[in-house]
């Protein structure tokens, strides 16, 4: 495995030994990770261990051994989730939401869930609207909201809090081109002061919007480094794909499942 770890001074997320299984399917082996402050992206094919790892930093699933530390909570304490929780943002692949509710009463429930002051509810739910880009429907009922605009109200509900740590699990899912571009800017701006951790199955938004890339096979780290490094090795170990960091994807992977990866990941084992 390719590896560059994390360069930030500050780890708000400490991942150790973590492994998940679904019945008989192991869907995280051992993972080994941790990440500050910056925008970090999670790609992988499909059952690479992306959702199941977003969940359990949610605290939302439980693993089968490991240890997560997240803001210097024990995540798997139940004693300290409450706490923890009002620190997150988490938006899932399918996220429930209430169609009878207005776009701001469906924000400001969330943001009584998160047991954030009373009194700052109605000017936090207005900027995470606005930061969505959805100001003008804020009074609108969800279930009048196109597919992307819905998505655009999970992206908003995981914000309200202002929280540091911040979990989105394929989030330009529904998206139309010009609002992914808007959604990497607000991306960015979050990464200045928090930590955000991007699944997603779209390399342009991992290249426009994360500093980090964490590439995920079969329940392992294939690869860890800057989308710019993943690049560079999609140039130099010739990978397929029409961006370069498809190339450098395809390029680790291949990397990841050769014979000799695999023999030496089974003897650090």
């Amino acid at each position: 495995m390719s590896e560059v770890l994390s360069t930030s001074p500050i780890t708000a997320v400490r991942i150790v030994g973590l492994s998940v299984r679904h019945r008989r399917t192991v869907a995280l082996d051992a993972v080994d990770l941790d990440f500050g402050p910056g925008v970090h992206g999670l790609l992988g094919p499909n059952g690479a261990g992306k959702t199941s790892l977003i969940r359990v930093l949610a605290t939302v699933a439980e693993p089968a051994a490991g240890h997560v530390e997240i803001l210097g909570h024990d995540a798997g304490d139940p004693r300290r989730r409450g706490p923890l929780r009002r620190k997150l943002g988490y938006l899932p692949q399918d996220f429930g939401y209430y169609p009878g509710f207005t776009v701001r009463e469906f924000i400001a429930y969330v943001a009584w869930l998160k047991e954030m002051p009373t009194a700052g509810i109605p000017a936090a739910v207005e900027r995470a609207v606005a930061r969505v880009g959805l100001a003008d429907r804020i009074d609108a009922k969800v279930r009048s909201l196109s597919g992307g605009m819905i998505r655009r109200v999970g992206i908003a509900q995981a914000i309200v809090n202002d929280p540091r740590v911040l979990l989105l699990d394929e989030p330009t899912a529904g998206l139309d081109p010009e609002q992914r571009v808007e959604f990497r800017a607000l991306l960015r701006e979050l990464g200045g002061s928090s930590t955000v951790i991007v699944s997603t199955h779209l390399v342009e938004d991992v290249a426009a919007a994360c500093t980090e890339v964490t590439l995920m096979d079969t329940g392992r780290v294939a690869y860890r480094g800057t989308p710019e490094s993943l690049c560079a090795l999609g140039e130099t170990a010739g990978g397929a794909g029409d961006h370069p960091l498809e190339r450098g994807y395809t390029a680790a992977l291949r990397a990841h499942r050769s014979p000799a990866a695999r023999r030496a990941g089974e003897a650090v084992r």
